[in-house]
Order: structure tokens, then sequence, then C-alpha cells
């Protein structure tokens, strides 16, 4: 560790310390946002979601989009409902999927801004 990441002396500020217990997230809460934000760690996952930011799309658009297999693209489907990221709505025998809400766009949108900046 460089020396500009280490405190100058030891000393704990007891009073922010203790300020701050209160508000540390249970470590369950932890483990489900880290579980929540590795669905955004795979590229395959990351196109679909925005690709959906602009149009409710099938299965069959969206794997000719991705460049991806119908089967590929239906396991990773399966997964961003499971973390409700995306919302499927029948129409006759075709099922089209949208992003769950604007929760959604705003990740995308405000980690695309964090980088581009």
């Amino acid at each position: 560790m460089s020396e500009s990441m280490t405190c100058a002396y030891q000393f704990v500020h007891e009073e922010t310390v203790s300020a701050l217990q209160a508000k540390i997230l249970p470590m369950e809460t932890l483990s489900d946002l880290s579980e929540f934000f590795k669905v955004f760690g795979d590229p395959s996952r990351l196109k679909i979601l925005t690709l959906l930011q602009h149009a409710e799309l099938c299965v069959c658009d969206l794997a000719a989009l991705a460049d991806m297999s119908i089967s590929a693209v239906s396991h990773q489907l399966k997964l961003l409902r499971q973390y409700r990221l995306i919302r499927s709505r029948r129409d006759g025998k075709n099922v089209f999927y949208a992003l769950a809400d604007d929760h959604v766009l705003t990740l995308i949108t405000q980690a695309l801004t964090h980088l581009a900046e």
C-alpha cells in the first residue's frame, strides 16, 4: 500500500466511527446488492439491457440484434427477469421484453455518464 493511502498516524475518530456504525448495511443486504451488481458484469446482458432501453423486443429480435443464439438470449432474459430488471408481455404467441422500470434505465445511463467523465 502506498504511503499516501495510509493514515499519517493511527487514531480512530471515535465520534465519526460511532455516528456511522448504525449506517452500516447488514451483511445479507450487502450480499444481495453484490449479487445484483454482478448481473451488470456480463457484456451480453448489458447488450440486451441497452437494446431494451430503446424498444420492446421479442427473443428473435434480441438474438438478431445482439448476434446471439435464441437459446443464449433466453438464458440471459431468465436471469434478468429473476433480478426484476426486465418485464415481459405476451401478445398472442409472441412474448415481448422491456426494461422493468425507469430505475433500470437510470442505472445504465448513470454508469455510461460516469464512464464518459
